[in-house]
């Protein structure tokens, strides 16, 4: 339990709160801490590119629509 930073800076990224089990080997997110926790542009449909919102460190993709819910995004 916890709150999952930024490797490089330590900015706040994702909370364990967030946190689900999915079938990729990565730790799967719902939501960010703050809405400028991440910075995000498009890489292709469906997925946008996530970057730390402070040092801009890659982190990997918002999978839109594929959350554990109807309409929530994978991060």
């Amino acid at each position: 339990p916890g709150i999952y930073v930024c490797a490089k800076c330590g900015h706040e990224l994702f909370s364990s709160r967030a946190k689900y089990e999915h079938s990729s080997p990565w730790p799967a997110f719902t939501e960010t801490v703050h809405e400028d926790s991440v910075s995000k542009c498009m890489d292709w449909p469906g997925a946008l590119k996530v970057s730390c919102g402070k040092c801009g460190n890659g982190l990997g993709h918002e999978f839109l629509n594929d959350g554990p819910k109807r309409g929530q995004s994978r991060f």
